[in-house]
């Protein structure tokens, strides 16, 4: 058994802390972000509000936290063994319920204001048209 939790993977009833596989999964950029953020109070672990960082973290455990300006919602699916490449760290979890995409987020955004011909300030066409009458005078 190593210090890292690594062989601990690998058995069954196994457990890793909370913000090594925060870092692993690539949820955080660094361990000790991770650790802030467990320590928030902002995260659970299958509905319970957890304060610590070194809360032991099982496959098939559901997270619950707020990551930017979305609430994500993660299954455990493997513990991990290191922080490898971004493709390796998907198939640590599964997204439950996963933020809307940028493409479909545009489409839901309200259209651009439109206001009537000649209320606000002058637009540059508005202004070019004035110069025009200006320097015919």
């Amino acid at each position: 058994m190593s210090a890292d939790g690594g062989d601990e993977a690998a058995g069954a009833g196994a457990s890793l802390r909370i913000d090594k596989w925060l870092w692993y999964a690539r949820f955080c950029k660094s361990r000790s972000l991770a650790a802030r953020l467990c320590s928030s109070g902002r995260m659970r672990v299958n509905r319970a509000v957890i304060r610590k960082s070194h809360h032991p973290l099982r496959v098939g455990d559901v997270l619950t936290f707020p990551l930017g300006r979305h609430i994500r919602v993660i299954e455990v699916r493997a513990l991990g063994t290191r922080r490898g490449p971004a493709v390796e760290a998907q198939t640590l979890y599964r997204d439950l319920d996963p933020p809307l995409r940028a493409a479909a987020a545009a489409t839901t955004a309200a259209p651009a204001a439109r206001r009537p011909p000649g209320e606000g300030r002058p637009t540059k066409a508005d202004r070019r048209a004035i110069d025009r009458l200006r320097d015919e005078g």
